[in-house]
């Protein structure tokens, strides 16, 4: 992967590592601090989200902000989908650099050094940084999904919406945590893969569970029950991406997500709800996969398919 690490504050172009069997190892989120708790009291405003359109981790919390409608409240900043040697930078769309905010950062690896000076580590979106004490809360997705439903509710122009309700959050963090290794990562475990018994090992493992998962929602409107939650955004942002990158450029070819009756239902109803669209850029996640990873694609070409026609909203 034509990316970087951090080490005590300093960047340095370093590819990852498989381990000694091939298999891909993620590493963990360094920042899991929350607003409302010690240092990071709420305010409106206050707190900046940095994320990728292209990025499932951050595209489920772009998803959580419009769900609840915190846009308002939690202002954003969006890097260039390619990820290259200086890892996520702030540029438009036609290459032109537009520093961010906060510390006229350049690149996002900019913003940890001057957030939390000496810092080592991967890094990655989304994060949710205080402007004001200028510190890194949290860059871990699910955490922040979570404070978006939970700490920031007094600012949600959609107070009906909640995504973990009261009585589920066991089932819900219980789905979250099933759909982490197989699927979310899965896609990653298998493309990222340096041995053919890793890719096999990935690829088994994510195939069994996109069957298990579509027989759930063969029987459930959502994969807790009759609501939309933090679960269900988890499953949509790996599930959009598959067609248009994993199948071909992470090599998990065995079946189209338009293949599995439920889950192909369960992709077009989040694709076409109102809130979900304005977060979605094809663009952005196709550009991205293919240019970003050199030791998988290395001519760094753009595929021009496959052509999704995503149809109309299910009627159900």
């Amino acid at each position: 992967m034509a990316s970087g690490i951090l080490i005590d504050g300093r960047w340095e172009v370093r590819p990852y590592k498989a381990d000694a069997a091939g298999r891909f190892e993620r590493q963990k989120t360094l920042f899991r601090s929350r607003v409302g708790e010690g240092d990071f009291p709420l305010e409106e405003g206050r707190y900046r989200l940095y994320v990728s359109y292209a990025c499932p981790w951050a595209h489920r919390t772009m998803i959580a902000r419009a769900l609840l409608g915190l846009e308002s409240a939690i202002p954003m900043s969006v890097v260039h989908p390619h990820m290259l040697e200086q890892s996520w930078e702030f540029r438009d769309d036609d290459g032109r650099t537009c520093p961010e905010p906060v510390f006229d950062a350049e690149a996002l690896w900019q913003v940890y050094a001057r957030a939390e000076p000496g810092v080592s580590g991967r890094v990655t979106v989304p994060v949710l940084l205080d402007t004001v004490a200028k510190r890194i809360v949290n860059n871990e997705s699910r955490e922040i999904v979570r404070m978006f439903g939970r700490a920031f509710r007094p600012y949600a122009r959609n107070s009906d919406v909640d995504l973990c309700p009261p009585g589920m959050q066991d089932e819900i963090e219980a789905v979250i945590d099933a759909l982490y290794e197989p699927v979310n990562n899965g896609v990653y475990r298998a493309g990222f893969a340096r041995s053919q018994a890793a890719y096999e090992e990935a690829a088994r493992g994510l195939f069994a569970a996109l069957e298990h998962w579509d027989g759930v929602l063969g029987r459930r409107r959502w994969l807790c029950g009759d609501v939309l939650t933090e679960a269900d955004i988890a499953l949509f942002t790996t599930l959009l991406r598959f067609d248009p990158v994993y199948y071909v450029h992470f090599k998990c070819s065995l079946k189209h997500i338009w293949d599995y009756p439920n889950l192909w239902r369960f992709l077009r109803r989040l694709y076409h709800h109102p809130a979900v669209q304005p977060t979605i850029r094809l663009d952005h996640i196709v550009q991205h996969y293919f240019v970003s990873h050199p030791h998988i694609n290395p001519s760094g070409l753009v595929p021009i398919g496959p052509v999704i026609d995503y149809g109309e909203p299910p009627r159900d």
